[in-house]
């Protein structure tokens, strides 16, 4: 994907973030210590397992944990350079819809049964602009057009259930940019759609950037995806990060064991059959116990090669070459070698 030209300050800034949730079994540590900036006109895709952190990170800068004695969230999230961390829930509230908005996993159950698909937009949208509920609708109408709905006036009056499931991720999509935000979170966006739907889905965001400038972050589990939109790529594992770069340089070098995991468990076309898909040994860590050291040295096929610290210490998010964060304890020339003979021949 072709870069943009930089916009100097990044549009979102992430700075060691830490949500944590109190349950009766103990305190769940959903992210710690998380760090990235996404400017305007790039995507960041937020890769990673169920359980990474990917959601628990999108919906606090969105605001929607309740914080108060069972949440806390530490660090900070400069939207355009202001905190969201320490800004009142009525400012916060006040840019959701009209600065940042967010596209749900699933538009079924994000949307209200009850209520028209127009009547939806409309009210996402009076919210932010004084009109008329006429003027609305017809911006609404707009709006479906926009996102490649046929007949859009007519379909303003059906409901959620009677539009396929492509059809409603459209209509999320279009009362998320009703007001034309400056940054657009899209969680697992083409979940549960078919190829043709997928790639019309992710071919729209990409021409919605292009009208908006708007910075986009794009959750998801499907490596492919992250190649087809994303400008960067953020590795999460058990609420840290893992690795961090320009996609094509963590796809093509990556230097995580974590992301090695990631990339060879990807269905390949052009595989025979009869290969055995790989995966990664193990089950992701509880959140309420987070293994020390490297979190996910307990499934690391070489953590023997990286000493003990791995069990101990952890490491830090440095920078092997420009652009490109690893935090591993395994030796930087040792994991060049170690994707050149071992990893790279599996992909």
């Amino acid at each position: 994907m072709t870069d943009p030209t930089p916009s100097g300050t990044p549009f979102l800034q992430v700075r060691d973030l830490t949500v944590s949730f109190r349950t009766d079994d103990g305190v769940v540590h959903a992210v710690d210590k998380l760090s990235f900036s996404v400017e305007r006109g790039r995507t960041l895709g937020i890769v990673g397992e169920s359980g990474s952190g990917k959601s628990v990170t999108s919906l606090a800068i969105m605001g929607l944990h309740r914080r108060g004695r069972r949440v806390a969230i530490d660090g900070q999230i400069l939207l355009d350079g202001e905190d969201l961390v320490t800004a009142p829930a009525e400012r916060v509230r006040g840019l959701r819809g009209r600065r940042m908005a967010m596209i749900f996993q699933d538009p079924l159950s994000s949307m209200h049964p009850q209520f028209t698909v127009g009547e939806q937009i409309v009210e996402a949208y009076r919210v932010h602009n004084r009109v008329s509920k006429a003027a609305a609708r017809r911006r609404a109408a707009e709006l479906l057009d926009l996102v490649g709905i046929p007949e859009p006036a007519r379909r303003l009056d059906d409901y959620p259930h009677q539009f396929s499931g492509g059809m409603r991720q459209r209509a999320m999509i279009a009362m998320a940019v009703s007001c034309s935000p400056d940054l657009l979170i899209a969680d697992e966006p083409t979940t549960a759609l078919d190829v043709t739907v997928q790639a019309q889905i992710l071919d729209l965001m990409r021409q919605l950037q292009k009208e908006f400038n708007s910075a986009i972050i794009i959750i998801t589990h499907e490596l492919g995806v992250v190649a087809e939109i994303s400008h960067d790529v953020l590795v999460m594992y058990a609420g840290q990060v893992m690795e961090h770069g320009g996609v094509e340089e963590v796809f093509a070098h990556a230097e995580h064991p974590y992301t090695w995991g990631l990339l060879q468990s990807i269905t390949r076309l052009d595989h025979q059959l009869e290969t055995t898909l790989r995966t990664i040994p193990g089950n992701p860590p509880s959140l309420i116990n987070v293994p020390a050291g490297c979190p996910f040295h307990p499934r690391c096929t070489y953590r023997e090669l990286a000493g003990p610290a791995t069990s101990t210490t952890r490491p830090p998010l440095a920078e092997t070459s420009p652009g490109h964060r690893v935090a591993c304890h395994l030796p930087v020339a040792q994991r060049r070698r170690l994707l050149r003979e071992e990893v790279l021949p599996t992909l």
